[in-house]
Parts: C-alpha cells; structure tokens; sequence
C-alpha cells in the first residue's frame, strides 16, 4: 500500500520507563476502515504503543505518520486534533452527570454556542448512525458498563475521531453486551473509520479483527490477516512464544501432606458488583504449590481476596484443614494461618510512609513475643525486623528505614517475609514477583518452594508461565473466572497452558 493509503503508520517505536523496555523498535500500521486487534499477554507493550498514538505519551525513538504526513503529538488534545482518540479500559465519566453533561465536557466549546439540547441532539444523531440508542439526560451512574462504554465511543466520535482505540473493551462486559459492542464497531469500520482493538483474548479477535498484530515482550512478533490465518496454534506461539516440551521443574516436594484448603463451588463479585469468580472449585494439600495461571482480570485478585477474607463471598464454601472458613474475617484467618501476599505492594501490601519494623507489625501487633503489657516493646519488634532483614537479604534496609526509601525490589522482599515468615499453613501469593528484577525473582520462588517443603500449602497465582512451570506441583487455568483445567505439572506443557489462558481449546 502507497504512505497515504495508510491512516496511521508508526515506525520504529521505542518507549523505556525506568529499568523496563515497554516497546522496542515497533512498527505498526492501520489501514482505513479495518478493526485491528492488538493481541499479546499482560506486558506485552500493547496499551503502552497505543498510549503513544493517543498522545499519552511520548515515544523515546520513532516516527509516527497520520494520513501520509509525519506528526508529532505532545497530548492527547493533539491526537484528536489529528482525529485519534482512546477509549480506555477504566472509563472516565463523572457517575453523578449526566450522559450529555460528560459529553460536554470533552467537546471544544469555547466560543461557540452549544446548547445541552443542541449537543443532546447530536448524541441521539451519532447513537442512531451506529445503531443504538442513549438516553442524554441519564445520569451516567444509572447506565450499565455497557451503555457506558458506548458513550466514551460517542465522546471521542463527537470530538471528531477517525480513529478509535479500544483498550481490553469487553473486560467489563455481560456477553450480550459484547455483542453489541462488536456490532457498533462493525458500523463503526462500515463508516470509514479504523479501529484498534487492544485485547488478549484469541477468540475475540478471530471474531471480529480484519487483521491481527501480536506484541510479546515489547516486541512485535508479526502481523496477519485474519483470513491468513489457519490454526489459532499459530497466534499462540506467538503470543507465549512456547513450545510443546515440558520447562525443567523446580525441585518442589514430591510428597504431599494432608488437605488444607478446599474450595467448592465459589461465586464472588468484582467492585462493579458483576460476578468475577464463577463457580471455582479445587483444593491444595500440605507440600503442594498450587499454580494458578491467566492473564490478569480473569478473577484471581477476586479470588485471592475471598480465600484471605478481604472480600465477601457471593456464594459457595471455603474449608481450611477440614474447618469451615467461609466469612471469617481477615484477621481470623490470619491468626488461623493463612497469610496472603497482595499484588499492590505500593497501594495495599506496605504504608510508604511508615518504618520497615512497624510495617513488619501491621498483622501482628498483638502477638506476646513483640510486646510489653498493653504496648509495643520496639526493642524486641526491632530485633524481629533485624532477624527479618538479615534472611531475606533485604539490601540497604534497617528496621528504622522508611518503607517509601527503599527499592522496589526491596519493598516486595519485605512484603513476602513478613507473610512467610511465621508458621502459615497457607500462602496466597498473588503475582509475588511482578515488577521486580531477576536476582528477587529466583528469591522469591526459592522461599515459597521452602515454605511448601516444610509443609504449607501455597496457592501461587501468576500470569507468567515461567513462575508457574518452575514452581507449581499442579497447574489450574482461569479465564473469565471459570478454571478451564487442573494439570498435572509433570504431564502438562506450556501449549496447553497458553491456550487454556486464553480461553482457546487447542485443536
């Protein structure tokens, strides 16, 4: 195709943030009039590329063209001038305006004389060329996830987008919503506009992309036409990059204890009060990692958060060493031996503000060995935190220091040594590894394989497959807050992982 034929060419791009490479040397074009899925696993670089074309940020090296002609977009405000515009995965509507209200406020107004009427008419107009209807005089909090969406599309399309990126668009949506936003993305190619369908989800793509550009680890892998395409195998390994052979194990235990968690039939909610987890059932015994592969969103921080107490159980059974858990408190659990390693180190694991040994407290500020009648004795919590400090190689830190002046490597240490370095029968660890370098990963997995080789049972929940190969005794897959299977980790291979975390069935 000729520069101009294209309606937005990057070329070369490279985007670093601080000791990570987000997008290396990316070349990626858009036709006119096509829906392109941008497909990759979590840190592939996909919403990184497109923050890029949107004017979020800035790329470090190459070239980006808009209908032939090199640009050069300082701001998301710049891009819409140039007709790009994103509609991101955690929408940003104002819930008490109204539909008319948020669409206001992202329109160019000054100067001109726009009514709420005259703007409520072109809302009705837009809706109806894209074969829906919105009412602009609901308040935004009464809409559905899916009527909001379609009025983030509407915002961007009144502002005069040609071209719109969708990030993870159905992550929130019911399946007949989803529906109906694939038919007014259809509309939306049929009208001459392009879209960018941001996504790790195979099947979606394979439903409704023209053509398909896989990112893996900030690269980009290659580019096909959806009609070029003649096994999803092909996608897959481009994706996860596996192969057939079994990754060399760990030397996890071999021999398993008696059972400590049992899970049956648990349904639990998200924060949009949509049902994250759907009926999951599995059980872990002493000595054995439980390794919980899929992409993020697909309801393991849910889950996590309801084993541990965090969060409430819409419905089903929680059984702890035969012990019916379901509904205690966090803080019971605690004490019962279930410890729980977040995520969010920054946001819900450790207080930034607060000292390492008093974060160290934070769940056993009661116990007798750290106090001194009703007060803390800081002389015995000190040493605590120096015993904790010398094991876990926790560099440059000091049971004074403040948590928010240590590294974030040293952060996630401290994190996982205090969850694990009591008696727990049972560790919840959610993506323990994420953001930190090699040398505090391979830590990391090496003290949860302890724990699980003196006896704890350990639900281990990842998204990279090299986690769960290297640790995992047995191997579940979730995707959409379903487990599609339970492996055996000797007898299993990366391809049947990648495909179950992708909800694909391998053929």
């Amino acid at each position: 195709m000729s520069e101009k034929e294209y309606t937005v060419r990057m070329v070369g791009i490279t985007k670093s943030f601080p000791g990570v490479v987000a997008n290396k040397n990316i070349d990626f074009d858009l036709e006119k009039s096509e829906i392109h899925g941008l497909l990759g696993e979590n840190g592939a670089g996909k919403t990184t590329l497109m923050n890029i074309l949107s004017g979020f940020y800035q790329p470090d090296e190459g070239e980006i063209y808009v209908e032939g002609k090199r640009v050069k977009m300082r701001s998301p405000k710049d891009a819409l001038k140039l007709g790009i515009g994103m509609v991101y995965q955690h929408f940003t509507l104002v819930p008490e305006f109204k539909v008319v209200e948020n669409v206001l406020l992202g329109l160019d107004v000054v100067g001109k004389k726009l009514s709420l009427n005259v703007i409520a008419s072109l809302i009705e107009e837009q809706a109806k060329q894209l074969g829906f209807t919105v009412n602009p005089w609901s308040k935004v909090a009464d809409l559905s996830l899916g009527e909001q969406q379609r009025v983030e599309i509407l915002k961007v399309l009144l502002r005069g987008a040609k071209v719109i990126i969708l990030d993870e668009p159905t992550s929130v949506l019911a399946p007949v919503e989803i529906t109906g936003l694939f038919n007014v993305l259809k509309q939306l190619a049929s009208q001459g506009k392009s879209v960018v369908f941001i996504t790790h989800k195979l099947h979606e793509v394979m439903e409704i992309c023209d053509r398909i550009t896989v990112l893996r680890a900030g690269r980009k892998i290659g580019t096909l036409r959806r009609s070029e395409i003649t096994s999803t195998l092909e996608i897959v390994r481009m994706m996860f990059g596996v192969e057939a052979e079994p990754a060399v194990a760990a030397e996890v235990p071999k021999i398993l204890g008696r059972e400590v968690l049992k899970v049956e039939n648990l349904i639990v909610q998200s924060d949009r009060g949509v049902d994250a987890v759907k009926g999951v059932s599995f059980s872990i015994r002493e000595g054995e990692i439980l390794g919980l592969a899929g992409i993020d969103g697909n309801g393991q921080k849910e889950l996590a958060e309801a084993i541990s107490g965090i969060r409430k159980i819409k419905s089903g059974r929680i059984y702890y060493k035969g012990e019916d858990i379901t509904g205690l408190s966090s803080a019971e659990l605690h004490n019962r031996g279930i410890t729980y390693i977040t995520d969010d180190r920054v946001s819900e694991g450790l207080i930034q503000d607060f000292k390492l040994v008093e974060n160290i407290l934070l769940k056993d500020f009661r116990r007798k060995d750290v106090r001194r009648g009703l007060f803390i004795d800081w002389k015995k919590a000190s040493k605590k935190a120096e015993e904790l400090i010398k094991e876990y190689e926790l560099a440059a830190a000091k049971p004074n220091s403040l948590v928010q002046t240590l590294s974030g490597g040293t952060q996630q240490k401290l994190l996982v040594s205090r969850e694990i370095s009591g008696e727990a029968s049972l560790i919840i660890a959610n993506q323990p590894t994420h953001g930190v370098d090699a040398k505090t990963t391979v830590y990391i997995r090496k003290k949860l394989i302890e724990k699980a080789s003196k006896g704890s049972a350990v639900l281990l929940i990842s998204n990279d497959l090299d986690e769960i190969f290297s640790c995992s005794n047995t191997i579940a897959v979730i995707y959409e807050g379903k487990i599609l299977g339970i492996l055996d980790r000797q007898s299993a291979t990366r391809e049947d992982v990648a495909y179950l975390m992708i909800g694909a069935k391998k053929v």
